[in-house]
């Protein structure tokens, strides 16, 4: 008899790890926490070497940064910023970009 033996009744772990994200609503925040990591993937690191602060707030992505001109730039594509951040997190999870 092998106690190691995998019975049909039994669920993966990435399931049941799934199924309590969702039962106690951590999905949506483990979206963001993915999308804030993976910042420097999404917009490189020019940009991600003069963001000093960047955090997700009521479904709004506020953006410190250190450089004016890039902030200035970064504001006039704020459509491209919504899109790079949705697509990266699989859903979408911000409606709006400010910056500080």
């Amino acid at each position: 008899m092998n106690e190691f033996k995998r019975n049909a009744t039994e669920t993966p772990l990435k399931d049941l790890i799934d199924k309590f994200l969702k039962a106690y609503r951590l999905d949506g925040k483990m979206k963001e926490m993915d999308v804030l990591n993976g910042w420097k993937d999404m917009m490189g690191i020019a940009v991600a070497n003069r963001t000093e602060k960047l955090y997700i707030r009521n479904r709004i992505l506020h953006i410190k940064m250190s450089s004016s001109v890039m902030r200035d730039e970064l504001a006039h594509g704020k459509q491209i910023i919504l899109l790079r951040v949705n697509e990266y997190a699989g859903s979408k999870i911000i409606d709006d970009v400010w910056f500080e």
